[in-house]
């Protein structure tokens, strides 16, 4: 045996694209199969609509910003935003919204599942609405105006069933009657707390899966679909997304959104006025009695006197007393509308309270100057003065209430909406167009990956080169697969019969290869007396037999006297190419049962004739290595130009080397990417442990790694060569 040579382990990328093209129909089937499954996610997955809004912070820069200029972007300030971004997604915002839709509930058919959305387009939709939730069933629609349960019952999924005119709820897990009802009439169980109203015209008989969220689990489920984000650091534009199946019902859950939020910004501007107002709704009834009972004494005290003349002193003690008394009023009634944002301790209410004491002293002074004013006209000043102070104090207030009820009702937020929710157009997913390309670029991508690991879990031979650079050894000849003999197979194998690929299809390629097998042989067979070609291989289904035969054929067509023997004595089936069963054959001659002439077959291919196996015997190996098998060959030798035997695999039994020893040219079949070297080598060290010499190889098989499988050429079993039941 020669010192192999080891080459320097490179990827042959053209080697490495014709596998891959070989292989095309597994990669073909993973795409198939890849967008059979994009075709199923696209016919199961509902379309997806998105809808957005926009809404403008209008931030209200103190005077610290006003110093700092150009240098407040510098520091890292807090988006104005960000506050509203949390609202926006509060419990404040979207409980109103879960609530004034009734979007709490949640039903679905219970037919809606994968298989019947494969096998039926859905023909459900749910309805949200202010009053009650419809669903509607295949046309025909019922609603549910008041669905109240026990706390127990929430976020627990429960089956309605409908049957003509009455309702029942169960438990979905258990199985209980919860509670039942007729239709189209309220439903009230005082001791379970169950209150249902269901509404239908039409007559529905079904089950429906129905769940009541509690606050929590309907604010999470909302926030799946639900987002809210500020576009831009600082810019105070936030965008609201909403997502969701049905366009109609996202529009409308968006813009409730955006009403409510706006509701609650207007409301919270406002909550400062609303309190002055109340405030002033209180004092201005006690004023006006106090201004009706002033003018009444004044009136009456006129009356009695028939008026009194006012000296101009009188006259200025009094304009100051009015003055001072006015001013007091003005204080006191600061003093009332700033008590509903401060305490006395502030710096503001600390000088209206130190400002109307002052007042208080002045008025105490000039009072006491009043004094020496004689009496009625002093009482006609006191009356005059009480008029005059409480006239002004209530048309000063309520000129302060007008006001405010105008600024009330023309009250805005600290907010803008720019774009309320449109009905969508197209849907955002799934995207049919990049899912299908995908699915051809994730199927291709995994065929070519199968088919490099197929490639990678093979390590037999590749090329003829590699044996004879390994094992110093010629190759004969490189048999490529027959498509030809492989669908043949395919339309016989019912009927047991293997065509021969020589005489039937002669100008095949697999024919062309084999015919150089027999020009190099014919030369050997001259220059020897003996005219046998044994064939062998170091595993089962490596084409041997298909060798073997269509060797014997071309030999026979050449008009050389030739002979086939199966020498496979264990698992043998020559016979299948020329339709003979194995009732008597090699074996039964060798055991002395059968003569020559018995055993030996004239095929219909003109002068090749046949050996069959025979039935299996209890010592194949004994037979072989005995004296009536020499005597056999040299007879036959005699009578043929060229005798061409079919032996067991070599490195499952001994049988190969016996036959081998009788032999002038032992060829050993090897399969492409299949056999490994180190098998060949273990062949080429039996035969020299033998003596023996191997002329040369014959690579079987070549660039078809698609068709993994030899089928109808093999044997069926691995190196566990055993004794197997006749069933020919």
């Amino acid at each position: 045996m020669s010192t192999p040579n080891n080459a320097e382990d490179t990827i042959d990328l053209r080697e490495l694209f014709f596998s891959l093209i070989a292989q095309w129909k597994l990669i073909f089937f993973c795409v198939i199969l890849s967008m059979v499954c994009a075709l199923l996610y696209l016919r199961v997955t509902p379309n997806t609509y998105t809808v957005n809004a926009l809404v403008q912070v209008e931030e209200k820069k103190g005077a610290s910003a006003a110093l700092l200029g150009d240098l407040s972007g510098v520091i890292d300030q807090k988006s104005p935003a960000q506050a509203e971004i949390e609202i926006l997604r509060s419990r404040l915002i979207l409980g109103q919204v879960i609530n004034g839709l009734n979007l709490d509930i949640v039903i679905s058919s219970v037919e809606n599942t994968v298989q019947e959305r494969i096998l039926h387009k859905p023909e459900y939709a749910t309805k949200y609405g202010p009053q009650q939730v419809t669903f509607v069933d295949k046309g025909k629609a019922f609603s549910i105006q008041q669905f109240d349960i026990p706390n127990d019952y929430l976020n627990t999924p429960l089956i309605l069933s409908i049957q003509d005119s009455t309702f029942s709820l169960q438990d979905a897990k258990t199985g209980e009657t919860l509670t039942q009802g007729q239709l189209n009439q309220p439903t009230t169980d005082v001791l379970s707390a169950w209150q249902v109203n269901i509404q239908s015209k039409e007559q529905i008989n079904g089950q429906y899966h129905i769940e009541k969220l509690s606050l929590p689990a309907a604010v999470n489920r909302l926030y799946s679909v639900y987002s809210v984000a500020e576009k831009g650091k600082l810019s105070g534009i936030i965008q609201l997304n909403y997502q969701g199946q049905d366009k109609e019902h996202i529009v409308q859950v968006l813009n409730r959104i955006l009403d409510v939020y706006n509701a609650q910004n207007i409301q919270r501007r406002s909550a400062e006025t609303t309190q002055t107002l109340k405030v002033l709704e209180q004092q201005l009834p006690e004023l006006k009695v106090q201004l009706d009972q002033a003018e009444l004494a004044f009136n009456e005290f006129r009356s009695k006197y028939n008026t009194v003349d006012i000296k101009k002193e009188s006259e200025l003690y009094l304009s100051q007393s009015i003055a001072l008394e006015g001013k007091k009023l003005e204080l006191e009634q600061k003093y009332a509308e700033l008590s509903a944002k401060y305490t006395d301790e502030h710096p503001v209410m600390k000088e209206i309270i130190a400002q109307t004491a002052t007042i208080k002293q002045k008025i105490e002074e000039l009072n006491q100057t009043l004094k020496s004013v004689p009496d009625v006209q002093r009482q006609y000043l006191q009356l005059s003065r009480d008029v005059e102070v409480n006239t002004q104090l209530y048309t000063s207030l309520l000129n302060s209430y007008q006001q405010l009820k105008v600024a009330k009702a023309g009250e805005i937020g600290t907010v803008r909406i720019i774009d309320t929710a449109v009905e969508p157009v197209a849907p955002i997913k799934p995207k049919k167009a990049i899912i299908l390309a995908l699915s051809l670029i994730v199927g291709g991508f995994i065929g070519v990956l199968l088919a490099l690991v197929r490639n990678l879990m093979r390590h037999g031979i590749r090329s003829a080169n590699e044996i004879e650079t390994t094992l110093g050894l010629p190759v004969y000849a490189t048999v490529p697969r027959s498509s030809v003999q492989e669908n043949r197979l395919k339309v016989l194998k019912r009927r047991k019969q293997i065509p021969i690929l020589a005489v039937n299809s002669s100008n095949d390629i697999a024919v062309e290869s084999l015919r150089s097998i027999r020009t190099a042989l014919h030369f050997t067979l001259q220059q020897s007396s003996n005219k046998i070609i044994t064939i062998t291989g170091p595993a089962p289904e490596l084409g041997k037999s298909f060798i073997a035969v269509n060797l014997a054929a071309l030999f026979a067509q050449d008009q050389k006297r030739t002979l086939i023997i199966d020498a496979d004595l264990r698992r043998g089936y020559l016979n299948k190419y020329f339709g003979q069963a194995n009732e008597i054959g090699l074996s039964q001659y060798l055991s002395g049962l059968n003569t020559l002439e018995q055993v030996l077959i004239h095929s219909e291919v003109e002068h090749l004739d046949f050996i069959p196996r025979g039935k299996v015997p209890a010592n194949p190996s004994e037979l072989l290595n005995s004296t009536r098998f020499d005597e056999l060959l040299a007879f036959l030798s005699t009578k043929y130009d060229c005798i061409i035997i079919d032996t067991p695999p070599v490195l499952a039994v001994t049988d190969s080397i016996v036959i081998a020893r009788h032999s002038t040219a032992n060829l050993v079949v090897a399969r492409y990417a299949k056999t490994a070297i180190q098998e060949l080598e273990i062949v080429v060290n039996r035969f020299e442990q033998a003596n023996l010499k191997i002329n040369g190889f014959i690579l079987n098989d070549i660039l078809r790694e698609a068709g993994y499988g030899y089928g109808g050429y093999g044997y069926g079993y691995g190196y566990g060569y055993s004794y197997k039941a006749d069933k020919d």
